[in-house]
């Protein structure tokens, strides 16, 4: 009796659930649906299952659309931004966490740094793109790289604040009684501990480099340079508005990088999400 009415109590828990899940996964398995149907059955016979089976669009991308080189370009930018970004955020975290400085320079540079992330992209697309146009850099991939790291360097600042701030002092104390430098102090004893965090701010970035659509719009000029987005953008031009195939199929694909990632990365995300909201 107990077990029917505990049962009685969780189930409209699991009906929500279930929802949620129907809501967030829907587009997902929509997109799909049309990845692999014929185009003509697209819009012949709308339902929610598929008419047709094919994986001619899938085909189609890769041999007619050339997407590999969108996926290379995407993968180059991102990893290269990343690397700079986690490099610099988690050291400039580092040392605004565990170091003293005057109050007023302390709070005025985590506003300064705040107010790039809080700011609207487009407000530095402009001076970026005079920028690099006095210095002939336009036709690079330098700008778009630089423009990723303005925007997820703010982030993994802030984000792993939190993260270095609740690590004991004591523990820094003991390595330094036992000779460590600072270097070792910061790069064998803080980062593991909080490796949580650094998983999370990872994906978070990784996603934001990866999905960058405004400034690969503004900075991008060669077809030879074009991201993933970029790329999806230009399969559903005027010429091209029916292959939504294609742009379906599309992405699939840019998804996998991020699911792949994150599966592997699944138990520290979730440590890392909520980790660092909780000081002891």
């Amino acid at each position: 009796m107990n077990s029917t009415r505990m049962s009685l109590k969780l189930h409209p828990k699991h009906g929500l659930l279930v929802v949620v899940l129907v809501a967030t996964l829907f587009p997902i398995y929509w997109m799909v649906n049309m990845a692999l149907q014929r185009s003509e059955d697209v819009f012949k016979n709308v339902s929610l299952l598929p008419s047709s089976i094919t994986f001619e669009h899938m085909i189609s991308i890769f041999t007619t659309e050339n997407y590999l080189l969108p996926l290379f370009n995407s993968f180059i930018i991102t990893a290269i931004s990343l690397t700079i970004v986690m490099v610099c955020g988690l050291s400039s975290a580092y040392v605004l966490g565990r170091r003293s400085f005057s109050i007023a320079y302390n709070k005025s540079l985590l506003i300064w740094i705040l107010l790039v992330r809080v700011l609207p992209p487009i407000t530095f697309a402009l001076p970026l793109y005079i920028l690099m146009n006095e210095l002939g850099l336009l036709n690079t991939k330098i700008p778009i790289i630089l423009a990723h790291i303005l925007v997820n360097l703010p982030l993994v600042i802030w984000f792993m604040l939190a993260f270095f701030t609740s690590v004991p002092n004591e523990i820094e104390e003991s390595a330094r009684v036992d000779g460590a430098s600072e270097f070792t102090i910061y790069y064998k004893v803080v980062l593991p501990l909080v490796l949580p965090g650094i998983a999370a701010v990872t994906i978070l970035s990784f996603m934001a480099s990866w999905n960058e659509y405004l400034y690969s719009v503004i900075f991008i000029q060669s077809p030879s340079d074009f991201t993933i987005p970029l790329k999806l953008a230009t399969l559903n031009s005027e010429q091209e508005l029916t292959e939504w195939g294609k742009v379906a199929s599309g992405g699939i694909i840019s998804m996998l990088p991020v699911l792949i990632i994150a599966m592997f990365m699944q138990k520290h995300l979730m440590n890392g999400l909520t980790a660092g909201a909780v000081k002891e």
